[in-house]
């Protein structure tokens, strides 16, 4: 009969890898619904220069990341938010 090797007994060393950034993941009630007036809310989802946070980084499910996609770009347009950081001369 095969030996199991050692591995499978291993204990995991938890990840402690300082240069790894912990992802701030946002959490939403269930009847919360995203506003394209709530500007504070809408700027923790974009960077400094403007542009929107990927999933990746917010750690948002797929839905509410398209809600807040749609909502960025609506408070775009009615000049709530900038397209763009603004530059320094």
């Amino acid at each position: 009969m095969a030996q199991r090797s050692n591995t499978s007994r291993r204990k995991r060393r938890p990840d402690t890898n300082p240069r790894k950034k912990r992802r701030i993941v946002y959490k939403f009630k269930e009847d919360e619904i995203v506003d394209y007036k709530d500007i504070a809310l809408l700027r923790k989802f974009m960077s400094d220069r403007g542009k929107i946070r990927s999933r990746r980084v917010t750690g948002l499910t797929p839905r509410r990341q398209r809600e807040i996609a749609i909502a960025i770009k609506n408070a775009r347009e009615m000049a709530l938010l900038p397209y763009t950081a603004q530059r320094r001369s």
